[in-house]
């Protein structure tokens, strides 16, 4: 289940960022303490258990769901390609379910699938018959790039690492042909060029296409982002200011006012855990960024719960409980996120902090009688 975890939780941006030891270390020790702090966090409070956190996604989508759990079940590509189809140019929703869909592929194949014929692996080979019967179908086409991606990210000290991202861009110009309109097949290459360190110059033209098709796009400015992190081919004031320009040129009912708060949480201190880092100008700007953004964009939005868990987690950190309280209310249920996702075990990480945040509400007043319990 673990390797579910990591792998399905790694696509929540794309898989965009790599696991620093020093993370790994702090999000360990923080569930250890939140965990200590509750518990029964979900008495009197209507949230779900530990073992009931969903993984595979920031946040519900039914029709999603049961594609996954269909796959499963038949080994049938067709629930994922009528998805796709029916999904049609909502392009926030079709990038998630692509991630999503090309990630369940990806973990099958790691766990040698859930049949065996003759001794052969037969996890994942859904999608692989998906590309034979019906090549011309850009939905495949998109689940099979991504599909590449998530493998190579697996593993980027591997000797094959260059050579699986090639074979990556090649099957997103693939896809790019067949629906040309589409920005999922630039969104995914923005991974694969980051990968393969292509030139600024190079990024910026990849990334004129994607937004050229989608300007507005959330999934596809959190894909383009690290890329100008310090952790990549930029730096701090680069990324601060790629979040902050979308953020500024969003019409309304965007969520890109919330890119600042992903560009910020990229770039905090690894060892920098004082309160005051959480409550300062910078990060106070960004929480209230992503508030704004949350209220003015469709409550519906699909990229609004991967906001919701990372004001979570600053919302915690800066000792803001009634706040961070709401924002549960609201996402509860599901964890395959940033910054969940991060961590070894992605619901033990959520929990963690929900824990956390349960203590913080009683310690100022607040009781589970005086908490609504009504999801969205």
């Amino acid at each position: 289940m673990d390797a579910l975890l990591v792998l399905l939780a790694a696509l929540a941006l794309g898989g965009l960022v790599f696991l620093p030891w020093m993370r790994r270390r702090r999000a360990g020790r923080q569930t250890r303490q939140g965990l200590a702090v509750a518990s029964d966090p979900m008495a009197g409070y209507g949230f779900v258990p530990l073992e009931e956190l969903d993984v595979r996604l920031p946040g519900p989508d039914r029709e999603l769901e049961d594609a996954l759990d269909a796959v499963r079940r038949t080994h049938d590509w067709r629930p994922a390609a009528e998805l796709l189809k029916s999904t049609g140019d909502d392009w926030e929703r079709r990038w998630q379910r692509v991630q999503t869909l090309a990630g369940a592929a990806a973990f099958e194949l790691a766990a040698g699938g859930p049949a065996q014929e003759g001794g052969r692996r037969t996890g994942g080979i859904w999608l692989r018959t998906w590309r034979s019967e019906a090549p011309k179908d850009p939905g495949g086409a998109e689940t099979h790039a991504q599909f590449l991606v998530v493998q190579a990210l697996r593993d980027p000290g591997s000797q094959d690492f260059r050579m699986i991202l090639e074979e990556a861009r090649t099957v997103c110009r693939e896809a790019g042909l067949l629906a040309p309109g589409s920005p999922i097949p630039y969104i995914i290459e923005l991974a694969v060029a980051r990968g393969l360190h292509d030139r600024p110059a190079d990024y910026e033209e990849l990334w004129s296409e994607a937004a050229r098709r989608a300007p507005h796009h959330m999934g596809a400015h959190l894909a383009a982002l690290p890329y100008w992190s310090q952790k990549w081919h930029g730096s701090r004031t680069e990324a601060e200011a790629f979040a902050e320009r979308s953020a500024a040129g969003a019409p309304t009912g965007s969520l890109l006012p919330a890119l600042p708060l992903f560009a910020v949480y990229e770039h905090l201190p690894e060892a920098n855990m004082v309160r005051s880092l959480y409550q300062s100008a910078v990060v106070e700007r960004a929480i209230e960024g992503a508030h704004f953004a949350l209220r003015e964009a469709p409550a519906d939005h699909p990229m609004a719960p991967h906001v919701r868990h990372l004001l979570v987690w600053f919302l915690v950190r800066a000792e803001r409980y009634a706040e961070a309280m709401e924002q549960l209310r609201l996402v509860d249920g599901h964890v395959g996120a940033v910054p969940w996702s991060y961590g070894r075990s992605p619901a033990a990480e959520y929990a963690a902090y929900r824990a956390l945040a349960i203590a913080g509400w009683e310690q100022l007043g607040g009781t589970s009688t005086g908490f609504p319990q009504d999801r969205p």
